[in-house]
């Protein structure tokens, strides 16, 4: 395996400017960039990542804390977060925080332990103070999904209640009246939001909230079929079913073919998230466009910006919905 020094003899350089290439840790003229990337080339030689770390105090890792690592919303997040880095010659180190607040805060100090350079945090369960102490401690992160308002250059996140707004009134605009809900578990956030706009979007259309047409569900499929074995047991009369996120969407959907109900003629369905699958349910799901990649992505880019100091495009904090219109639902 060739040494620094081998590179050091080829290139005709001095030990001391090899290190700065590798490194970046000075101003390197660029000739002399090119002959030292040249030898160390020619040699097949390879920076040790451990010296390289303790010589420009950066680990070139980041650390991503998600809830959960299953699924087709996390799988898309995490991907175009790592390209995003990979891109630039950085690597990722992932954890799950299982919407359990010690199962994130464990996670959290397991990726700082682990001299991550930055943290993207999913994270549900920690609390605000939490989240502040960690800012007010030096430890540089990015929050996803959430706002807090006294971190707020911090947080990249989706308007989830006006999305929750334009599932429900696309329903409205198509004629429907008696509009079932499910919700996702709500004590988190993003349910809680989406739900007030679903609130916002009745009202709007001067339809009084039915207590018995809403569901709390668990955001899998389950609880999607869950719900629509609950409203059709207690004889609830609906023609639109609104779900909080596409995978309880697709568990209704399954249940609905089982009873079986025809889609959308008996009954119109609306997800939201427009996870890959959403092409390829029966009907093709109808649903509301959270684009998490490309939240991801500018959480990556907020860290290149904000840590390694990289120029990039200009950051975006708000992502605003819109309703991608497909096959469960149509007019009454």
């Amino acid at each position: 395996m060739a040494t620094i020094y081998e590179v050091s003899r080829l290139a005709g350089v001095s030990l001391a400017t090899v290190s700065r290439v590798i490194n970046n840790t000075a101003p390197v003229r660029e000739a002399t960039r090119v002959k030292v990337e040249a030898a160390m080339n020619e040699l097949g030689y390879r920076p040790n990542s451990v010296a390289q770390s303790l010589a420009s105090n950066r680990s070139n890792s980041i650390g991503i804390l998600v809830s959960e690592l299953s699924g087709p919303f996390y799988g898309e997040l995490l991907s175009r977060i790592e390209a995003e880095f990979r891109a630039v010659g950085k690597h990722v180190i992932i954890a799950a925080g299982h919407s359990d607040a010690e199962m994130e805060r464990e996670s959290i100090e397991f990726l700082r332990s682990r001299n991550c350079d930055a943290l993207i945090l999913h994270v549900e369960s920690v609390s605000d103070n939490y989240l502040r102490g960690l800012a007010d401690g030096g430890c540089a992160f990015v929050l996803i999904n959430r706002y807090v308002r006294a971190i707020a250059e911090r947080c990249i996140t989706l308007d989830n209640r006006h999305g929750g707004y334009l599932a429900t009134r696309h329903m409205l605009q198509l004629g429907h009246r008696e509009i079932a809900y499910v919700s996702g578990p709500m004590w988190k956030n993003d349910a809680k939001e989406r739900y007030a706009g679903h609130l916002e979007a009745l009202a709007e259309f001067g339809v009084s909230e039915n207590k018995a047409l809403f569901f709390e569900g668990d955001f899998q499929e389950t609880g999607g079929v869950r719900a629509l074995q609950h409203f059709l047991a207690a004889d609830a009369s609906f023609s639109a079913l609104v779900c909080a996120n596409d995978e309880m969407a697709s568990g209704a959907i399954t249940a609905a073919h089982d009873i079986p109900l025809e889609l959308p003629d008996q009954l119109s369905v609306i997800g939201f998230d427009n996870v890959n699958f959403s092409h390829y349910t029966y009907p093709k799901l109808t649903t509301i466009d959270y684009p998490i990649a490309e939240i991801g992505q500018m959480a990556a880019r907020w860290v290149l910006k904000n840590v390694y100091s990289q120029t990039t495009t200009e950051l975006k904090a708000i992502f605003e919905p819109r309703v991608i219109e497909r096959d469960s639902t149509q007019k009454i």
